[in-house]
């Protein structure tokens, strides 16, 4: 935590309101009232830092940070990246994207600079170096805030000019070393589309090669790869007068950019939280999506991360935008602080009066100042989250269950032509993450790159692709006594999207040979039978053969498949590998991770059957503290037992036997 408070405010534009001066005095008033304490600066403030080319008007900048500091408000100070100025769009128009059809944009939008143009590296290092220097030792201002959400919300946000495919023909050089040596990782035979220069590689594009699935695959790292180049060279820029830490916003499951490559680069972890809530009376699946993205957040670096942005009531661009039902506001701040944050943030601090954002929801809005809902329930927020600072300082979570999670496997997975084409890796790992979630155990999710020492547990569903090293290290993390989980179409492929051939690379630790997927429609059902219950297989079945010594717990009750195995179990060292041959719904799911995670020796904090909608998290520090976070994601009042007796860390209220929570509720507890 920044001076030993968890920060709590959002993004502020002055530079919309310059011409003001009274509202600018009226937020810093409101500001105190609401118990903020830090807020985030000049995220598009590029025109108004730089209103011509090279000429640079800081003074406004000065005086808000000054007159922030005069009340103890602390600023992340933004680079401005994230939008360029007409000026420089105008003058410069190649620093401007080009589409994958070969159009390139027009001014506009957020995210529309080439990574890769020299001018845009060329302007945005001397704005960001100028500020630097300006700002970067200002008592008051204690982190950079790198560009704005990098990538943008789009389906592609990449750029495909012709200094981006240059640099991709590099990469590329220097991945492979020689064209043969990319000509078989590509099995570019088929279609005779073997490449003889390296001029004949260019990005997937609708009006050229998009079916080359090895060739998608690096343009997507190759994407991450120039990003993380671009925001090197903006730290570059910000250190070179100052020695802040540095965050980016991170986005919610956003697959246009490995955030597992970019982590290394940052000092804090940051990201934009933006859960659908209300969107049906069952608050479970918003809440378990949200659970995941903190919970990936946290994991990138195993530290506290930093929640940038989330709506203090609605937001603006869905389809239909409820407001946070009354508890709501705090449930969700509060989940974040449960998982590993050491802020809450919000976009936006002030409602602009116009243009694409001005019914987006803020702390201050058009009409009323602080005689609003939403300005009481963020300032009763404020109020706790500084009880709250003391007890979690030197806390985070430190779970012993692990997701696998990859940003590969994900693109590779998603543009694999079959089994089916609405396989969804999101939507599989959440349905598996979310009975750990009712089950109250906190879980890390990790990439196929990090290590598994420390986990007990270790699920990996639609493992479809396994990079060099990763069977080595599962392999052996049950062989020291782990417990691991993978299911169906997993170890297909390797990293350049070549099909394993022989044997699954974890055959030996799986006791299972694959032989062939269905992906039957509604008219074929299936079932088998775990425990005493029946479930229906999903629409993706595999079918395996167990190996000698391989424990076969369920198979296929009907069809061509009837009596073959469905789950199996395979004790390998001293530990057991798991295998889920067809996909099943949340009703198995729950029951099949209950009895792993009794397997592996783990239970929640509380030692509890805990009702559905209310879930549990722990945050730990050394000397033996530890922060129970117990969350009822349920418009009712839910009471439960609880093993032990506690103590309610903010009210002093003794529990023994039996916890009560009312409607989206959050308690803090000591363990007595």
């Amino acid at each position: 935590m920044f001076g030993e408070h968890i920060l709590h405010g959002g993004d502020y534009n002055p530079d919309q309101w310059l011409d003001h001066p009274e509202v600018l005095e009226e937020d810093v008033r409101l500001m105190k009232e609401a118990n903020v304490n830090c807020v985030s600066l000049g995220i598009f403030a590029w025109a108004a830092l730089e209103p011509e080319e090279g000429k640079y008007d800081f003074d406004w900048m000065e005086r808000i940070i000054d007159r922030l500091g005069e009340d103890e408000i602390q600023v992340v100070l933004a680079t401005p990246s994230g939008a360029m100025p007409h000026w420089l769009t105008q003058k410069y128009p190649e620093a401007m994207q080009v589409q994958a059809d070969g159009k390139r944009n027009l001014p506009g939008k957020r995210h529309n600079f080439c990574y890769t143009s020299p001018v845009m590296r060329k302007k945005i290092h001397a704005i960001d170096s100028a500020l630097s220097e300006r700002f970067g030792r200002k008592k008051n201002v204690i982190l950079w805030h790198l560009s704005n959400e990098l990538g943008g919300n789009f389906a592609d946000s990449s750029c495909h000019c012709e200094l981006c495919q240059e640099a991709f023909r590099d990469w590329l050089k220097e991945k492979y070393g020689t064209l043969d040596n990319l000509n078989r990782a590509y099995w570019s035979s088929f279609w005779s589309h073997t490449y003889s220069d390296w001029s004949q590689l260019h990005s997937p594009a609708p009006h050229g090669e998009t079916t080359m699935t090895a060739l998608t695959l690096d343009w997507k790292r190759f994407v991450t790869h120039q990003m993380s180049e671009f925001t090197r060279e903006e730290i570059a820029a910000v250190r070179e007068h100052s020695d802040l830490p540095v965050t980016t916003n991170f986005m919610y499951f956003f697959k246009g950019l490995d955030y597992g490559k970019m982590r290394d680069d940052l000092d804090i972890i940051s990201w934009d939280n933006y859960p659908f809530w209300h969107k049906t009376k069952d608050e479970v699946p918003a809440a378990v999506k949200a659970a995941a993205n903190h919970n990936i957040m946290r994991s990138l670096k195993k530290q506290p991360f930093l929640l940038m942005e989330s709506t203090p009531s609605s937001v603006s661009w869905r389809e239909f935008n409820p407001v946070k039902r009354p508890g709501m506001h705090m449930l969700s701040s509060m989940q974040a602080v449960a998982h590993g944050s050491d802020s809450v943030q919000y976009f936006q601090w002030r409602k602009g009066r116009g243009a694409f954002e001005q019914f987006h929801g803020a702390v201050v809005g058009h009409k009323n100042g602080s005689n609003t809902r939403t300005f009481r329930q963020v300032t009763e927020l404020g109020e706790r989250l500084n009880r709250l600072s003391g007890l979690i300082d030197g806390t985070v979570n430190r779970p012993k269950a692990a997701v696998i999670f990859d940003w590969e496997n994900w693109w590779a997975l998603e543009d694999a032509s079959g089994p089916r084409q609405d396989i969804s890796y999101i939507d599989c790992i959440l349905e598996h993450y979310q009975a750990m979630w009712e089950a109250g155990i906190d879980t890390d999710f990790i990439n196929m790159d990090d290590s598994l020492e420390g986990y007990s547990f270790v699920t990996a569903p639609l493992n479809y692709m396994y990079k060099p090293g990763y069977a080595e290290k599962v392999r052996k993390f049950v062989e020291d006594g782990g417990i691991f989980a993978t299911t169906y179409f997993s170890g297909i492929a390797d990293d350049t999207d070549l099909c394993f051939t022989g044997h699954h690379p974890l055959a030996d630790v799986l006791g299972i040979e694959q032989e062939e997927i269905d992906a039957p429609s509604e008219e074929f059902p299936n079932s088998f039978c775990y425990g005493d219950k029946t479930y229906a297989a999903g629409n993706l079945r595999e079918l395996i053969h167990a190996a000698e010594g391989t424990e076969v717990v369920s198979v296929y009750e009907e069809d061509y498949v009837k009596g073959e195995p469905v789950v199996t179990a395979h004790s390998f060292g001293k530990g057991k590998a798991w295998y889920l041959a067809a996909a099943a719904g949340e009703d198995f799911l729950r029951v099949f991770y209950k009895d792993r995670l009794r397997e592996a020796g783990l239970e929640n904090a509380l030692g509890a059957e805990l009702p559905y909608g209310v879930t549990v998290t722990e945050r730990v520090g050394d000397g033996g503290k530890e922060i129970v976070f117990v969350m009822n994601f349920r418009d009712e009042t839910v009471k439960f037992p609880a093993a032990g007796s506690w103590t309610d860390a903010e009210s002093g209220q003794k529990y023994g036997g039996t916890l009560e929570i009312g409607p989206f509720g959050c308690i803090v507890l000591k363990r007595d």
